[in-house]
């Protein structure tokens, strides 16, 4: 079992920057893939960003050159540096745990955090 669970969300002005954690606990696979998801309601949720257990990253178009993944290797801890916030980056942000592969569907995840709301006022 896999324990997830997020942290740093709140609200923000539009243009400025957040913050999300990721604190991993239980049993980590080894070279797994850890990434960021988020959904609005009413909506599907959809990957944001991702690191496999090569170490590469991967992000969705809209959040190219303002959001970076990073991953401290000796906790499993995972970040989310989000700048240049936009209103639609609005969405309950979740982390996701799944094979060394990659994560970029829903069905990829094996373990999924509570989630941290972020809200970008404009």
């Amino acid at each position: 079992q896999v324990q997830l669970k997020e942290s740093g969300g709140g609200s923000a002005q539009a243009g400025g920057s957040l913050r999300l954690s990721c604190a991993a606990s239980g049993y980590i696979y080894p070279r797994s893939s850890m990434g960021w998801f988020r959904q609005v309601p009413g909506e599907k949720r959809e990957v944001v960003a991702s690191i496999n257990g090569a170490g590469i990253t991967l992000y969705t178009d809209s959040v190219k050159g303002r959001f970076t993944i990073s991953q401290d290797s000796a906790d499993h801890t995972l970040y989310l540096e989000m700048n240049s916030l936009k209103p639609e980056d609005t969405a309950m942000y979740y982390c996701a745990h799944g094979p060394p592969g990659g994560l970029s569907t829903i069905p990829d995840v094996w373990y999924w955090g509570q989630g941290t709301q972020v809200t970008v006022s404009s």
